[in-house]
């Protein structure tokens, strides 16, 4: 589209527009998603701080995370007590109306602590799927749904 995005952040491998978007709206939509995104792939809160409102929803709430901007943050801090290499990458982002759907894939190597059992390191692999709606540049909702089935598999927390 129109202006360069900042190479820092993650660059999804895919992006589909909405026609009926502004080139403007579209981009902005992009941009904070990347920043999103990065934030996940890093743990560095700056982005997050960037990238969300302060009156965000998680709308696909976890028992035990926090609601609003804290849970991301929350999450992402425990996750990486287990996988301290999390990398996250953007396989497709999809931009409709003020929504970004986006597929993701997680990867690192379990060499933490999860539910008290202490990684050995074994390679972690998951896809996830999420939907944010985005107003003035910020993430103000969120829905979400990881695949949790693989993930506790190679966390050896299910056979």
């Amino acid at each position: 589209m129109g202006r360069p995005l900042d190479p820092r952040l993650v660059t999804p491998d895919t992006v589909v527009h909405d026609a009926s978007l502004s080139t403007a709206r579209s981009e902005e939509a992009v941009e904070t998603a990347r920043l999103f995104y990065t934030f996940w792939d890093t743990g560095d809160r700056a982005y997050l701080d960037r990238s969300i409102a302060p009156s965000f929803v998680d709308r696909t709430l976890p028992p035990g995370r926090p609601q609003g901007p804290e849970g991301p943050l929350f999450a992402s801090t425990n996750f990486r007590k287990a996988v301290p290499d999390l990398r996250c990458e953007v396989e497709q982002l999809l931009v409709v109306g003020d929504r970004v759907v986006a597929h993701l894939r997680f990867r690192g190597t379990f060499t933490g602590t999860f539910g008290g059992k202490k990684g050995d390191g074994p390679r972690v692999d998951f896809i996830a799927t999420d939907i944010l709606r985005v107003v003035d540049g910020r993430v103000t909702d969120n829905w979400h749904i990881e695949d949790n089935l693989t993930l506790m598999k190679q966390l050896g927390v299910v056979g």
